[in-house]
């Protein structure tokens, strides 16, 4: 496995690997999620290129990036376990080496609501650093987890839009056995809060089942579960019912729906943790 912190030696060493050639963007600590994400896409073949990079554009003042748990020996470990081709890990100062003053600013009416509006700016940096790393390791596919689903979203329409020739690949959020979705970010959880953070997707399965028994009151059925989940000690952001396609409101048209997809985000403690599931009705 090549181990590579510069843009030069990236590209010098991907001239000699064989394509097809696919990326797995990650901020590293890697855990199971990640994992999955590398073996999906070893199985297309030729090139796996994972690279780990804490974009410092898609953190706000007050968020986690000097506390973000940077384990770049372990992630090696295991992605050299895994068969990683290459691991692109640059330092901040190889990426940006000066302010980045250009931004990839994405459609607002996909990036500004839910995370994008909690979080503003957020996807113009996610964006940005992507467009990045597709630039440098020029890849024919890119999987990304479908835990971030915005995310995923955005940049589906990015690439689309620039008319990259790449191939964006969903990779299914991975859970532990009682549920909880796998980040990054569970490892900042003690034993309690570990014990009480399935309650997000709890809510959001009991979500799915009320609408797929007939209840269409979104805004009371979003408020009702968000409530739950307050009064279980968290700080929710939201919790929403979306259209898959556009991630807008849901729409009945001669009483059927498009594919749809809950979406929630809420803290627990200083924990600030995503779920989703998509469901049809």
């Amino acid at each position: 496995m090549h181990l590579i912190h510069t843009l030069a030696e990236l590209r010098a060493t991907l001239a000699s690997l064989p394509t097809p050639r696919t990326i797995v963007p990650t901020m590293g600590n890697l855990h199971e999620g990640h994992l999955s994400l590398i073996r999906q896409a070893k199985a297309l073949g030729g090139t796996t290129v994972a690279t780990i990079f804490v974009n410092r554009l898609q953190f706000l003042p007050h968020e986690d990036f000097d506390t973000y748990p940077r384990t770049l020996e372990s992630d090696c470990d295991k992605l050299r376990a895994e068969g990683c081709d290459v691991v692109f890990a640059p330092l901040e100062k190889e990426l940006y080496p000066e302010p980045q003053t250009f931004r990839i600013q994405p459609d607002p009416a996909i990036a500004d609501i839910l995370e994008g509006h909690f979080r503003p700016g957020f996807f113009d940096g996610v964006c940005t650093v992507v467009m990045k790393l597709l630039q440098a390791v020029q890849p024919t596919h890119a999987v990304f987890g479908q835990k971030d689903y915005q995310q995923l979203a955005v940049i589906q329409r990015m690439v689309a839009q620039f008319a990259m020739p790449i191939e964006i690949i969903a990779g299914q959020t991975q859970r532990a056995a009682d549920g909880l979705a796998l980040s990054s970010r569970n490892q900042y959880l003690d034993d309690t809060a570990r014990q009480h953070a399935t309650q997000l997707a709890a809510v959001l399965k009991a979500t799915v089942e009320l609408v797929q028994s007939g209840e269409r009151h979104w805004a009371q059925l979003e408020a009702n579960a968000m409530a739950q989940l307050n009064a279980q000690g968290w700080q929710t952001d939201y919790i929403t019912v979306r259209q898959r396609s556009d991630l807008q409101l849901p729409v009945d048209q001669a009483g059927a729906l498009a594919p749809l997809v809950v979406l929630g985000a809420a803290r627990l403690g200083s924990t600030r943790l995503i779920d989703n599931l998509e469901f049809v009705v």
